[in-house]
């Protein structure tokens, strides 16, 4: 059976994907949701399309270069959502600010205009970790979390926790972890702290290279 179909009119850094390598997408996704649910963290579920304005002065200038934003039919503007983490800010700022160490797990696809490689398309899955208003620090317990996710893929990789993180909203350093041999899109999980709260993603097509 065909792992990954290729189509005349199918979208530039985008994939169909089926056979072995759905299920080896599959498998990483279920591990992945494993973790997040040892340590108490429970799903939500994040919409495709959104509001450009959630992004705004919070993803930073490399990523609001890249996103897909188009005028609805009544001129508002939307986008395909770029990332996670920005929209689980908005929910703890506006639905959620009285509650504490709210704590959320999402699969969920992603887009950026950007040029496709190996490792890194226009299309993409991340499989995030919040932690929404912590009353305390939740650094060693999420990085814990991180590496094993990783771990199930393969125990050849670097941490590197004192990492400058390219994303307007983190405070101060945040932490990566890369594995070398994928050459240049080397980098599998990223994350910090942020205003609202702390977390990492993960891409979990760079994971399916290993």
């Amino acid at each position: 059976m065909m792992n990954e179909i290729k189509l005349e009119q199918t979208a530039r850094g985008t994939r169909i994907i089926s056979g072995a390598l759905a299920k080896k997408r599959r498998n990483i996704i279920n591990n992945c949701i494993r973790v997040a649910e040892a340590n108490g963290f429970e799903e939500i579920v994040l919409p495709s399309l959104e509001s450009a304005e959630v992004y705004i002065d919070k993803a930073g200038s490399e990523i609001l270069g890249q996103m897909y934003v188009f005028p609805d039919k009544k001129g508002r503007r939307l986008c395909l959502r770029p990332e996670g983490t920005a929209t689980c800010q908005a929910v703890a700022r506006e639905k959620l600010k009285f509650d504490k160490n709210v704590l959320l797990w999402y699969i969920t696809s992603c887009w950026r205009y950007e040029r496709p490689q190996e490792g890194r398309y226009r299309e993409f899955t991340q499989f995030g970790v919040e932690v929404l208003n912590p009353t305390k620090d939740f650094s060693a317990q999420l990085l814990d979390m991180a590496t094993e996710m990783v771990k199930l893929c393969t125990n050849e990789f670097e941490v590197n926790k004192s990492a400058k993180r390219g994303l307007a909203y983190y405070v101060g350093d945040g932490f990566e972890i890369s594995c070398p041999n994928l050459g240049a899109q080397k980098q599998v999980c990223g994350g910090g702290s942020y205003k609202e709260g702390i977390g990492f993603a993960l891409g979990i097509d760079r994971l399916m290279l290993l």
